[in-house]
């Protein structure tokens, strides 16, 4: 059993909501990346979604976009956030961790010597964008074999065509993109997300998260009540964008302190 299939039976225990945020590795400075993963933690994450750069997050709005290029500016790449994976993992080893990104970084290193590295490093699931669930069953097979779960996004235009092939490989959770767009764009249609993921549920036997345009504690705990778990990167990127410099760590738990907050209060 992964971490993170332990995770959601934790929290479906307890009967609380899962609180996944996202940072972009390496921004707003590698130093930094560690520290700032375990202020999620404290804040209140169940999981963390770690965004590995890449030079075009094409689903990704302008603010994620940014952090991808200041982390690049700065070197980061996919060896480096393994090596952050390792550096947290050497005090947290309950947190469960995704990797969020695209295949090039992963098709650069090959298959078979990330997914051995990404176990190695302690990662417990990869998200890849650009991977649509049938094309990628042998990728899927190699990351459960290590006990590392395949996660997919489903779309509010995703046909039960599609959530049914997806159903074959995912494993972990299912991370619903709340609208069309890019991330961090737009308003959430809290009734269309209140239909659809009744849907979704019929057809995968697993843990939905709900992302995309989740920006504070009021609808984070509208989402709460629909889903089973809550995805939010945009404005957390945002938010050390903005912040001063030495005030990242702090604010960044502050917020997701807010969150779980309001989602537990629910």
């Amino acid at each position: 059993m992964s971490r993170i299939e332990q995770k959601f039976q934790t929290l479906a225990r307890m009967g609380r909501i899962g609180l996944i945020p996202f940072i972009t590795a390496g921004d707003p400075d590698p130093g930094l990346t560690v520290e700032l993963m375990h202020a999620l933690v404290e804040g209140g994450a169940d999981v963390i979604e770690l965004g590995v750069p890449f030079s075009d997050p094409m689903a990704d709005g302008p603010v994620i976009q940014r952090a991808s290029e200041r982390a690049l500016a700065k070197k980061v790449g996919l060896g480096d956030v393994l090596g952050f994976m390792r550096q947290f993992r050497a005090t947290d080893k309950e947190t469960p961790v995704v990797l969020m990104g695209y295949a090039n970084p992963i098709e650069r290193m090959g298959m078979p010597a990330f997914v051995a590295a990404a176990a190695e490093a302690g990662v417990d699931g990869v998200l890849v964008v650009d991977y649509p669930p049938e094309e990628c069953q042998e990728f899927a097979a190699a990351l459960r074999t290590r006990q590392l779960d395949p996660i997919f996004l489903l779309a509010p235009t995703s046909t039960d065509e599609r959530i049914a092939k997806m159903a074959k490989v995912a494993s972990g959770y299912v991370y619903y993109v709340s609208r069309r767009g890019v991330t961090g764009s737009a308003s959430l249609d809290l009734a269309s997300i209140a239909a659809r993921i009744p849907e979704i549920k019929k057809r995968v036997n697993l843990p939905v998260g709900v992302g995309f345009g989740i920006r504070d504690a009021e609808t984070a705990a509208a989402i709460g009540k629909l889903a089973d778990a809550v995805v939010i990167g945009s404005r957390l990127v945002q938010l050390l964008e903005e912040a001063g410099a030495g005030k990242e760590v702090q604010s960044l738990r502050n917020f997701i302190a807010g969150i779980r907050s309001a989602l537990d209060k629910e």
